[in-house]
C-alpha cells in the first residue's frame, strides 16, 4: 500500500501560501489576459488572498515555533471572511438580472476600502466591474464560485496547520 509522507504543520502553512499567492497571482493575470471588470467584493477577496498568502508564509517561516501558530491563528478570520464575501457576491450572481444590485447609494466599509487601496496601487485595486455579473465561467461555475472553493480550501488548510502538534523527537536522526 501506498502512504503518503505525513505533512508537518509548517508544510501546510507553506501549502498555504503558495496556493494563495498562485491565486492572487491568477487574479491578476486573468483580469489582463481576458479584459476582465473586477468589482468591489472580486478586489476585497484578491486582497484577503494576498493577505492570506502573508500569514502562510510567516507561519510557514516561524514553523515549529509557538509564535507559528500565532501568526497563523489570522488565517481562518481571513479565510472565513473570505468564504461569507465569496457566497454573497454568489447570491448576487444567482439573483435575475437587474434585481439587485452591489452599487448602493452609501458605500460600505468593503467599497471605500477598495477605493482607498485603488488610489495607491490602481493596477492591483481599481474596481471596474459589477458584483452581481458573472462576466467569465470555467466548467460552469463563474469566478466567484470557484473563490468560495478556493476559500473553504484555506479555511480547511488553516485549521488543519494550526492544530497540528508540533513534533517531539527524543533522539534526532
Amino acid at each position: 500500500m501506498l502512504r503518503l509522507p505525513q505533512l508537518t504543520s509548517r508544510d501546510l502553512w507553506l501549502i498555504l501560501a503558495a496556493f494563495c499567492a498562485v491565486i492572487a497571482i491568477a487574479s491578476l493575470v486573468l483580469t489582463s489576459w481576458l479584459n476582465l471588470h473586477p468589482c468591489h467584493l472580486c478586489i476585497f477577496q484578491r486582497l484577503l488572498y494576498m493577505l492570506l498568502a502573508g500569514v502562510g508564509l510567516a507561519a510557514g517561516l516561524l514553523a515549529p515555533r509557538p509564535a507559528a501558530r500565532w501568526a497563523g491563528i489570522a488565517s481562518m478570520p481571513l479565510a472565513a471572511t473570505g468564504l461569507a464575501v465569496a457566497l454573497y457576491q454568489t447570491w448576487l450572481q444567482m439573483q435575475p438580472p437587474g434585481s439587485v444590485s452591489c452599487v448602493g447609494s452609501d458605500p460600505g466599509w468593503i467599497e471605500r476600502l477598495v477605493e482607498w487601496l485603488a488610489r495607491l496601487q490602481p493596477e492591483l485595486f481599481l474596481a471596474t466591474g459589477f458584483c452581481e455579473q458573472a462576466e467569465w465561467t470555467l466548467l460552469k461555475l463563474s469566478l466567484a464560485n470557484w473563490s468560495v472553493l478556493g476559500f473553504s480550501f484555506c479555511l480547511v488548510l488553516g485549521y488543519r496547520a494550526w492544530r497540528t502538534p508540533p513534533e517531539r523527537r527524543i533522539f534526532r536522526t
